[in-house]
């Protein structure tokens, strides 16, 4: 008799629901007969044909030949996570929400993903990420199906077959691959001008994050809140990183899609195992709620529009912590099924035209999807309050209704299920009884959704310098990957509507005619916490990748012991593997190391040389002339990208700093230097706490 290899598992925070798993010690048919041999078919004789009766291999080959469903159209490349949501108790004027109350800590499952790209893309293009987060709350599921940028391309719902279309692969030949750099998408954009706010915030960093836990979160359309008396407020969601925004450079992610497309999965996963969890803090902006739906002259229903944080700051109310990898990437990441209008007492909708058309679409795509209209009761999609919906049937079915009567009103189940009640003593409406004004069927938009440069222009010209430049370089790459020459010429026009020096940086590059503004655009004043530069965060997790071949083990270990002691994440690399130090394996041979998995370099000791390559040294005065070996191109390659992308790179002893001179850098260069031993750690945690040495290339 088989005994059982795990019972149902219970997380940090509560029961894990999960489903039943593979609970037998023995091999069985999915019906849990016995297996004995899953080598070889049932055939007739030893060199015989297969038989037909061989159910094991029918069963095998069937449930093989059907394991893949239907990805995602858009954000299909996802990764995933477990976690907690724990309340600050501050929200009980603003929002009735049980999840929101004082005490409350809420389990959650949180899926990242890119747009564009299909499940087999890499990680790093440029693209816009999702962020969603599923709430088990003991009043049903919340989910907060968000995207790493507050605006979005388009303004009404009907218009979102049309830019996906746009940005997905050429139909005739199915290129490029999860990339925007191509003529059907510019050529929707520049037609399609509400697309222009969204486009710049994909060309600047925000559209390369260095990792999943350094990246915001935004519900991007405005929701309504109420609460327990039943006063209603307007509020856009914000999830803050406790490790700062902070992204890759554009070299960087092109070559991380080929040395390592899963990076940002792997980033996350890592990250969690090794007990350095991802946390956020959820916040909102608040808006009065006086029937216009505007904020200081913007359209909250607007979706291509945000509200700058120094007008409205985001008030938190609570805290994100994953803690918690996927058990299995299909059941959980790939099956979890988000909907907009998932929501719970206290919180609603508003009447933005994109939200309003995501409320049929998120529900829609599941039928195909996940086979059929049952598919909450996937154990990652199952909510954990009691559910009693009267519904019956239908594909995948797993519950067991019980009652003879699935239909309301009736006697013969004595009227079960009762409604819930209402008003003092019970739940707040989830409905908010909102005044609806006269009005007529017409397809029209409202005149402050024509503004469709305004925004843009107040992000590129809050960013700084450094990364205003990003945001011309990544234009001009993009726009140069198109071949139709009015493409080109009508959205270098569009920049010109939105800031002249950047559409001359980019049509010069170009090769283009610098355009002129045809348009009277409206300045804004600028907000400083769009930029990501100048300021400092935590470095937990941070890789620190450290040569060590050459230098002693007790240097190593202490190092090693420091660089932990600060949360930050030792990478030991060295020209063969083996130990660094007793116990201290080495991670990572010149073989098979890459700059892109480190945040800053440290060398110690003096480097091992490339066989068969020797330098002719100039002689100094005074001196004889000699020749000595070169440092292995493999690590002058890696101190020459860490440098290009602006990375912390440190020296221990004199001898380890001819590798710097080898690949041709200074060690008067900002974020070069040499420290001892004892303060490595340190420095190392100084830098690192600014991201990047980024007045490198001022």
């Amino acid at each position: 008799m088989s005994k059982p290899l795990s019972t149902q598992p219970s997380g940090k925070h509560g029961p894990v629901n999960t489903g039943p798993g593979q609970d037998s010690e023995t091999m069985t048919t999915n019906q849990g007969a016995p297996v004995t041999d899953t080598d070889h078919s049932l055939k007739a004789g030893e060199r015989g044909p297969t038989l037909l009766q061989d159910h094991h291999l029918r069963e095998k080959i069937m449930h093989f030949d059907h394991e893949r469903i239907p990805e995602r159209v858009v954000h299909a490349r996802g990764a995933g996570a477990h976690g907690v949501f724990i309340s600050y108790g501050n929200a009980a004027e603003l929002c009735a929400a049980d999840f929101l109350q004082p005490g409350r800590e809420t389990r959650v499952f949180v899926r990242f993903s890119t747009v564009v790209g299909s499940r087999g893309s890499m990680d790093t293009a440029r693209d816009t990420r999702g962020f969603a987060t599923k709430f088990y709350t003991s009043e049903g599921v919340f989910d907060l199906v968000g995207n790493n940028m507050p605006v979005f391309f388009i303004q009404d719902g009907v218009k979102f077959p049309d830019v996906v279309h746009a940005v997905k692969p050429h139909p005739d030949l199915e290129i490029p691959q999860a990339q925007s750099a191509h003529d059907t998408f510019w050529d929707f954009v520049s037609l399609h001008t509400p697309a222009q706010a969204h486009t710049m915030w994909n060309m600047s960093d925000r559209g390369i994050p260095r990792s999943y836990r350094m990246m915001e979160g935004f519900g991007v359309h405005t929701f309504r809140m109420t609460s327990a008396t039943g006063r209603s407020s307007l509020v856009k969601f914000h999830w803050k990183p406790r490790l700062g925004v902070h992204s890759l450079t554009w070299e960087e992610a092109q070559l991380t899609a080929g040395a390592d497309p899963d990076y940002h999965r792997r980033d996350l996963a890592e990250a969690i195992d090794a007990g350095q969890f991802p946390e956020w803090e959820l916040g909102v902006q608040i808006f009065t709620d006086d029937g216009t739906a505007v904020f200081e002259g913007i359209d909250l229903l607007d979706p291509t529009k945000f509200v700058p944080e120094e007008l409205a700051p985001v008030q938190v109310l609570g805290k994100m912590v994953l803690n918690r990898n996927p058990e299995n990437y299909f059941a959980q990441t790939e099956q979890v099924a988000f909907h907009p209008g998932h929501l719970v007492p206290g919180i609603d909708v508003s009447d933005d035209p994109l939200l309003q058309a995501r409320l049929f679409s998120y529900l829609d795509t599941q039928l195909t999807r996940l086979g059929g209209p049952n598919f909450s009761q996937i154990p990652i999609n199952r909510p954990v309050a009691p559910v009693n919906d009267l519904f019956r049937d239908g594909f995948h079915q797993h519950n067991v209704p019980e009652g003879i009567a699935p239909y309301k009103p009736n006697s013969l189940d004595g009227g079960c299920p009762f409604m819930t009640q209402l008003g003092e003593g019970g739940h707040p409406p989830l409905d908010f009884p909102q005044q609806v004004p006269e009005s007529k069927k017409e397809r029209r938009e409202p005149a402050s959704f024509s503004d469709h440069f305004s925004q843009a222009r107040l992000f590129y010209r809050s960013l700084t310098p450094t990364e205003q430049l990003h945001v011309q370089r990544a234009y001009t790459f993009e726009l140069g990957k198109c071949t139709e020459p009015a493409v080109l010429e009508r959205q270098v026009q569009c920049l010109a509507e939105i800031d002249v020096d950047l559409a001359k940086g980019v049509a010069t590059a170009l090769g283009l005619p610098v355009p002129q503004s045809q348009q009277q655009v409206a300045d804004a004043t600028v907000s400083p916490a769009l930029s990501q530069l100048g300021k400092t965060w935590p470095v937990d997790g941070r890789k620190v990748a450290l040569f060590v071949d050459g230098a002693d083990s007790r240097t190593v270990s202490t190092i090693v012991e420091e660089l932990k002691e600060r949360n930050l994440t030792p990478l030991l690399i060295s020209p063969t593997h083996g130990e660094a130090a007793p116990g201290i394996s080495i991670d990572r041979s010149y073989l098979t190391a890459r700059s892109i998995e480190a945040d800053a370099v440290v060398l110690l000791g003096a480097l091992p040389v490339a066989p068969g390559i020797r330098v002719s040294l100039d002689a100094k005065a005074g001196a004889v002339p000699t020749d000595r070996t070169q440092t292995d191109p493999r690590v002058l390659l890696f101190l020459k990208e860490t440098y290009r992308h602006s990375k912390a790179i440190l020296c221990v002893g004199e001898e380890s700093q001819q590798a710097l001179t080898d690949a041709g850098i200074s060690l008067n260069a900002p974020g070069v230097d040499s420290v001892d031993a004892r303060s490595l750690a340190e420095k190392a945690r100084e830098l690192l706490s600014a991201h990047r040495v980024w007045e490198r290339f001022i």
